[in-house]
């Protein structure tokens, strides 16, 4: 028997129509830098800091992510266990970002967030509104991880130039494991798509490319491109 392969879902479309700006977030000139082993230390160090003032905003927008699955999903779903195993690795994740930056010589402590982090941090900080749906906020979540996990999985690419000290920082996120928990959000808010309201889906559209668009403005901060 032919086996029937999945039906394209809300994503593929918008995958499909944002090419351009999806590209600009997987593919910036950071990411590429890395992965041929040309990155400006600096910037490197840059990105380090600014994304540790990001995931620290990042947890209690993931928290508030497991208030709404347990209000608007059955046990069956899933849904809560899921966000619960990807809020439990922030803890990890936060011990992570001291460590790099202590071998790296960052002294967190000093750090001041730049525009770009203070707007995504703003932008996160909003969508823990309990007024936001459920469906919006999880397409949120799935987008920002995955931009990471795309991102850095093209680093570790046959062909890839990465450098061996920035491996383990291409790892964390372009891991397999990794990607099958961002598949595993994909797949979450698929089925919240299918069944969401027009006006929910044109929420989730707009908070999906406002994702890509700080994710592009995230990594112009870490280059050091004039005006970030």
């Amino acid at each position: 028997m032919d086996v029937v392969p999945p039906k394209p879902g809300m994503i593929d479309t918008w995958l499909n129509k944002h090419t351009l700006i999806h590209t600009g977030a997987t593919r910036h000139p950071f990411i590429l830098a890395i992965r041929d082993g040309t990155v400006d230390i600096s910037a490197f160090k840059r990105w380090l800091s600014q994304d540790y003032i990001f995931v620290r905003a990042f947890v209690p927008f993931a928290a508030s992510l497991v208030v709404k699955g347990w209000k608007n999903s059955d046990d069956s779903d899933g849904d809560v266990e899921v966000i619960l195993s990807g809020l439990a690795a922030l803890n990890d994740e936060i011990d992570w970002f001291k460590k790099q930056a202590s071998k790296w010589g960052v002294d967190l402590s000093v750090v001041a967030p730049q525009q770009p982090a203070l707007d995504y941090c703003r932008f996160l900080e909003n969508l823990t509104s309990p007024e936001v749906e459920y469906t919006v906020a999880m397409t949120t979540y799935w987008a920002i991880e995955a931009v990471y996990q795309e991102s850095f999985a093209h680093c570790l690419e046959e062909g890839s130039k990465t450098p061996p000290e920035l491996q383990e920082v291409c790892q964390r996120w372009g891991n397999d494991g990794f990607g099958s928990y961002c598949s595993a959000l994909r797949s979450i808010a698929d089925r919240l798509l299918l069944k969401a309201s027009d006006d929910e889906v044109r929420k989730a559209e707009v908070t999906f490319l406002r994702v890509l668009e700080y994710e592009v403005e995230f990594w112009n901060m870490s280059c050091g491109i004039p005006g970030y």
